[in-house]
């Protein structure tokens, strides 16, 4: 076990830790629960995702957990091609149907729920994404922003 500088133990190498999200500013409403169907906004070949799991919960027995702008889940391809049919995805909500509120006031909603699935590392799998990107997601995974048309 090492000690860094602030006293707080450390197991293990750092290089295997998993780097932690980039923090937004508004705390986007949970819309999503477990088992919402979710559109896929790029060209991987998925469709439609069911949400399996959010990921880093870690919460109150029996309560389920819901997922936000920019938050991160398991999700299972449910219409596809034949190659993604069925598979266990990672994914990042783009966008919400549920209104929420920036750190400046605004509200903000969209017309449907969308999702772009990533790879381990938070690299879109995808080339383009077809909608619009909510702001905060954009931040929080910039090579999703970068390939997407519109940041909102």
């Amino acid at each position: 076990m090492q000690t860094n500088k602030q006293n707080k133990t450390l197991h293990g190498n750092e290089e295997n830790r998993v780097r932690k999200m980039k923090g937004i500013s508004s705390k986007p409403t949970g819309a999503l629960d477990l088992i919402s169907k979710v559109k896929v906004d790029d060209n991987s070949g998925a469709k439609i995702l069911r949400v399996i799991a959010k990921e880093g919960h870690s919460g109150r027995r029996r309560r389920r957990p819901k997922i936000g702008i920019g938050q991160t889940f398991k999700g299972s391809v449910v219409k596809g091609n034949v190659k993604m049919k069925g598979k266990v995805v990672r994914a990042v909500l783009t966008r919400q149907k549920k209104e929420y509120r920036r750190s400046s006031g605004l509200r903000v909603k969209f017309e449907d729920n969308a999702a772009v699935l990533i790879t381990e590392t938070g690299e879109p799998v995808g080339s383009e994404i077809k909608g619009v990107v909510a702001k905060e997601a954009g931040k929080r995974f910039p090579k999703v922003a970068t390939i997407s048309k519109n940041v909102v």
